[in-house]
């Protein structure tokens, strides 16, 4: 038997953000065994502690999707932290946490708003091409003209950054099959309780899925729209609305420049499972 928990990431009450499955040690299991359970779980992600093997990291993590295993990702960044510090883990220097995982070095700091990762480096910016931008639009639901602006934001995943009008507009999606990973962003009115709604859809199996709470995402759209100057240095998402969630991303960018995302993570279920 294994110690095992089970979070709730970018929520500040449990069963309202992007749950996450954190087996606390995973030493001795090969790919094979983890994946098998990730696929079990069928949550999107489950992630596998295990002793660094670099000097610099606190703990090294495998993230897994029912379907493949992953360099990074954000909300089981903040949510495999989470339950590393809750079950004794001692950071090596003060006021940091250093994660290894396939894309290397993550750091963590604790912020008045949780656990905060800082956003990797994007592999891929720049301009949609324009075809892949009318495919994306089609499969939204919505017209060419409808799209304010897209991006590469690729940190990984393969996100195309697309924004939106406003808010309402993100929230009245119905998509189709999407040709690849997509985040869709979108402001609220002045004065309101967020500053931007979030939703992300992937294709899987032949057909489109659209993630609670995306911390990879927000990281990605986080830098292009700080950088672009269509958000302030520091901002509230809002995702998960659409499928009755709650999920608050706080992104900031530090006075270096790095983009930061943060959030609350509770835990929800705690004990032991066989592996």
């Amino acid at each position: 038997m294994r110690p095992f928990t089970q979070v709730d990431v970018f929520a500040t009450t449990p069963y309202a953000g992007n749950p996450l499955a954190v087996v606390l040690d995973g030493e001795g299991l090969d790919t094979d065994e983890m994946l098998r359970f990730a696929a079990w779980t069928n949550l999107s992600e489950t992630t596998f502690l295990l002793p660094p093997t670099s000097a610099a990291a606190d703990y090294r993590v495998r993230i897994f999707t029912p379907d493949a295993e992953l360099p990074f990702a954000g909300h089981p960044t903040l949510g495999t932290c989470h339950a590393w510090l809750e079950a004794g883990g001692r950071p090596r220097s003060e006021g940091a946490v250093v994660q290894e995982c396939g894309a290397g070095l993550v750091t963590l700091r604790r912020t008045d708003d949780g656990l905060a990762f800082q956003a990797p480096p994007l592999t891929r910016s720049g301009p949609v091409e324009e075809e892949l931008v009318q495919r994306i639009a089609a499969a939204l639901g919505i017209t060419r003209d409808g799209v304010l602006d897209a991006a590469w934001a690729d940190n990984g995943p393969g996100w195309v950054a697309v924004l939106l009008p406003d808010a309402a507009s993100v929230l009245a999606l119905r998509p189709g099959l999407v040709p690849v990973d997509v985040g869709v962003v979108g402001p609220y009115p002045a004065g309101s309780p967020c500053d931007v709604e979030v939703r992300a859809f992937f294709p899987l199996r032949g057909s489109t899925v659209e993630d609670p709470v995306t911390g990879s995402l927000n990281a990605a759209l986080g830098q292009w729209l700080i950088g672009t100057g269509r958000a302030p240095r520091s901002y509230v998402a809002s995702q998960g609305t659409a499928l009755g969630r709650a999920g608050r991303v706080h992104v900031s960018a530090d006075d270096d420049g790095a983009v930061w995302v943060a959030g609350s993570v509770v835990t929800c279920v705690s004990g032991q499972v066989a592996l």
